[in-house]
């Protein structure tokens, strides 16, 4: 990964170049960001940055054994952490680790980052077959950090601990891991990669320095799938609006993964008007059957929609993201059905919805109480 592989975000860039450069980069940094930003290519391209042999002012070459190694993921000093399944308690000490060696979790998670490196963890597990297991950074992890960085480096250079989703370390992880945060051998860094950066204790978020990675543009969104082929420019303008920053979600509406996102919700909002209660408990049957991922799809874009609603009813219609038949659907439901009034309510509603879905409440409950809250909204305009 180099840094001209990823669109925009020059200053963050130059930043972290400057540090190199004047030997001020932190022995740990975190780089956080929303979902869909650059906080894991930017960590690879700082890394590649840092093992080139023939680096430029402003990247590293590309081409070089160290640069072709970082690409690959295989360079022998750069070393990865991730959440894996966690163990019962009933297993013997080392299990785990077989377990781990017989699934290749690492390479695994090698042909995750380069098929996706905008992917969460939510792509993760799908991507491993880990759905409805639960997942974290055990303290046997933190030992094998500590003892592999203890190691002398294979080639003299830095060695780096990049530790992807920081916030699933286990407290009994963290805290092991709080002395070599704070005094690491030297020329040991670490790379902590995160997009929920509140989550981490505050004992870990006192030993980093903070990268704070923006979301993307629209444009950088454009100018990045049409000049990797992913898609035409007209496709990719609607793309880049409808992704919101999110580069993750710009592949997702590529491959159409989401394309009936919007038309689901205009249906179930269509059902909720004429209060058709049979087929709204159907619904709540077929949302219960879907997969998480996709269930949490259609709240982000409840939270999408509410947003047009609000901008259609201040009359803002240059900003909505919307196009064509959704943008009829936004028409149709604002000030008649949906007014400024219910923005707000709107919002709280689907974004606790998301909320109890990531925390594994009942789908169908969910549903159900959400499309009741719709319905009553509606009926008091």
């Amino acid at each position: 990964m180099q840094f001209a592989q990823i669109p925009g975000l020059q200053e963050t860039k130059e930043n972290l170049i400057h540090a190199v450069k004047s030997n001020h980069l932190a022995h740990a940094l975190l780089f956080h960001g929303p979902e869909g930003s650059a906080n894991l290519t930017l960590a690879l391209a700082l890394a590649s940055y840092l093992y080139c042999e023939a680096k430029t002012e402003i990247d590293s070459c590309g081409i070089c054994s160290s640069c072709q190694r970082v690409q690959k993921l295989i360079l022998p000093d750069l070393n990865f952490t991730f959440p894996v399944v966690a163990s019962s308690k009933e297993e013997e000490p080392g299990a785990e680790e077989e377990k781990e060696e017989k699934v290749d979790l690492l390479g695994n998670w090698r042909k995750f980052v380069l098929t996706q490196p905008y992917g969460n963890v939510q792509d993760f597990i799908y991507f491993n077959g880990f759905e409805k297991k639960q997942l974290n950074i055990s303290k046997a992890a933190a030992r094998k950090m500590i003892q592999t960085l203890s190691l002398m480096s294979f080639e003299g250079g830095y060695k780096i601990m990049l530790i992807w989703c920081p916030e699933y370390l286990h407290p009994s992880a963290a805290n092991a891991l709080l002395k070599i945060l704070e005094e690491p051998p030297a020329k040991t860094l670490f790379f902590l990669v995160t997009t929920q950066a509140d989550q981490l204790l505050t004992t870990i978020l006192s030993r980093t320095q903070k990268i704070l990675v923006r979301a993307f543009s629209d444009q950088e969104i454009q100018s990045h799938l049409v000049g990797s082929g992913a898609c035409e420019t007209a496709l990719a303008a609607q793309v880049a609006m409808l992704s919101d920053g999110n580069l993750r979600s710009a592949y997702r509406l590529i491959h159409q993964m989401e394309d009936q996102t919007v038309r689901q919700l205009r249906d179930w909002f269509r059902l909720c008007a004429t209060k058709n209660l049979k087929d709204i408990f159907a619904l709540s049957e077929e949302f219960h059957k879907m997969d998480k991922e996709a269930q949490k799809s259609l709240m982000l874009a409840g939270l999408h929609v509410t947003r047009e609603i609000l901008l259609k009813n201040l009359d803002v219609d240059q900003l909505l993201r919307t196009t064509d038949e959704d943008r009829a659907f936004i028409q149709n439901i604002s000030k008649r059905v949906l007014t400024l009034d219910h923005v707000q309510p709107l919002y709280t509603a689907f974004n606790q919805a998301h909320y109890h879905l990531e925390r594994n409440g009942n789908a169908k409950m969910i549903f159900t109480d959400l499309s009741m809250e719709i319905l009553l909204m509606m009926s008091k305009n």
